[in-house]
């Protein structure tokens, strides 16, 4: 792959220059290889995922009420930890505290036969077609580590995001839109803000692009009154004249670059965009399909019906964060707490798989569910868990994994992954292996060093493809 150079700014006049162009770090400028004047990159063996749709549960949903089913947890509830077990570091340092049983109904669904909590009774409906990863690891204990480690692939900011790789190594199929779309499900802040879906050390064209909650996707998509298209290519063209003579004596400064890109990826989308994100343009039938006619579910089925339209026009990797603001996060009342999110974000998912299999994009259409880490099996006070990133859950389907399964296995507590433990690392490595890309191969030049998404620890995890 090809390699590029991000030179550190030598003065304050020159990091104040670079850091002060905030549009084409924050806007519309996930642009592919091929407009960097680059060949555009295609995947390096047969695939069939094309894209991704992440649905993030900021905050860490709970695996042991959800897609975990691990019976003796209610059998030995109230009592200690065995001894058997390691006692874990706990985000919270509560110590000694009982396990918590898990009030929920498990039933098995689908032809493999997969536990799933009554939590999520409609994505139930698609067991055959998740491949449910029960051996998840991290190794950020709180929020900003995990999120961020779930995002880049370490618990320290600076590294580009897995958005921004996907877009670094394959581009987009559209060059009028995004590569890489990030949707929140309210105004709310995701930990560590936008180095989540950052370009980190790479040029910041590769950087994810907010779309926002609610109302209209993109702001400022219209011209103002009087000025007509004709007009505002115009002043494009002189807009970017200048910045690219000023551009011409700073080649290290990305974002400039990004922003000359960026203002013309507006203009492209004035034309393209409306009609992407118009979901007026959707039967009611399909609007009910995502629970938009339901209070409770109205937001996060817009998200996802969102998703699944940009996806079909060509947006390489759309994530979709659920609790915006850790709201996941239950270390009290992980009923109530649960109960409200997984219904809010129960119905659209299922809709979304519905959709996506219905018009044949599941198959092209990688999809993932879950959190920065999932929680422990103690209680903490009294009717909560904590933290838990040395076992978790996540599911995919799509994009060619093989459903109806489960891969790998936590011990009989859910604490600790035991079987086929996927790191972080692991699970960025699968997911660029699921598009096509040998994660080894795809490097990016940083300081004179051949940086990779795994950090040099990930391994594909191939299972997942039926091997």
């Amino acid at each position: 792959m090809s390699c590029h150079r991000y030179d550190l700014p030598t003065s304050r006049r020159e990091f104040l220059q670079t850091a002060g162009c905030g549009f084409g770090a924050v806007a519309l400028a996930a642009l592919t290889g091929h407009s960097q004047g680059a060949p555009l990159r295609l995947p390096q063996r047969a695939t069939k995922a094309k894209s991704v749709i992440f649905l993030f549960m900021e905050g860490g949903p709970s695996h042991l009420d959800t897609f975990d089913y691990k019976p003796l947890l209610n059998q030995l509830a109230g009592q200690s930890l065995p001894a058997s077990f390691k006692p874990p570091i706990t985000a919270m340092g509560e110590t000694n505290s009982p396990l918590l049983e898990c009030r929920r109904t498990w039933k098995r669904h689908g032809e493999g036969g997969l536990w799933i909590s009554d939590w999520f009774e409609n994505v139930a409906r698609h067991a055959d077609d998740l491949a449910v990863i029960h051996s998840c690891a991290s190794s950020g204990i709180n929020h900003a580590g995990g999120v961020c480690s779930m995002n880049t692939g370490s618990v320290f900011g600076g590294r580009p995001s897995l958005g921004a790789w996907a877009s670094y190594g394959l581009g987009t199929e559209n060059q009028n839109l995004p590569a890489f779309v990030v949707i929140k499900d309210s105004e709310s802040t995701v930990v560590n803000g936008v180095r989540n879906w950052g370009n980190g050390f790479m040029p910041a064209v590769y950087q994810g692009v907010e779309f926002n909650s609610d109302g209209v996707p993109i702001k400022f998509l219209d011209n103002p009154k009087g000025v007509d298209r004709r007009r505002q290519r115009e002043k494009l063209d002189l807009l970017a004249a200048l910045n690219r003579d000023y551009n011409a004596s700073r080649a290290s400064n990305t974002e400039l670059d990004a922003r000359i890109r960026g203002y013309e990826l507006a203009y492209q989308m004035q034309a393209e965009a409306p009609d992407a994100v118009d979901l007026s343009r959707e039967t009611e039938a399909t609007k009910k399909l995502y629970g938009m006619n339901e209070e409770d579910t109205a937001v996060f089925g817009r998200n996802c019906l969102l998703a699944r339209r940009l996806v079909e026009n060509g947006v390489r990797f759309v994530q979709l964060y659920s609790g915006a603001g850790s709201k996941w996060d239950s270390h009290k009342g992980i009923e109530a707490n649960h109960s409200r999110l997984c219904r809010a974000v129960d119905k659209p998912i299922a809709g979304l798989l519905s959709d996506l299999k219905s018009r044949g994009l599941l198959e092209e259409t990688l999809v993932i569910w879950g959190g920065e880490f999932g929680r422990t099996p103690m209680s903490e006070q009294g009717d909560g868990r904590d933290h838990n990133p040395t076992g978790f859950t996540m599911w995919m389907a799509g994009g060619g994994v093989k459903g109806g399964r489960t891969y790998g296995a936590t011990d009989d507590l859910g604490l600790y992954a035991v079987e086929d433990r996927l790191h972080v690392h692991d699970l960025h490595s699968t997911i660029l292996h699921l598009l096509g890309i040998d994660h080894t191969a795809l490097t990016y030049n940083h300081k004179g060093r051949p940086e990779r998404i795994d950090q040099n620890e990930g391994t594909a995890y191939t299972k997942l493809l039926g091997a």
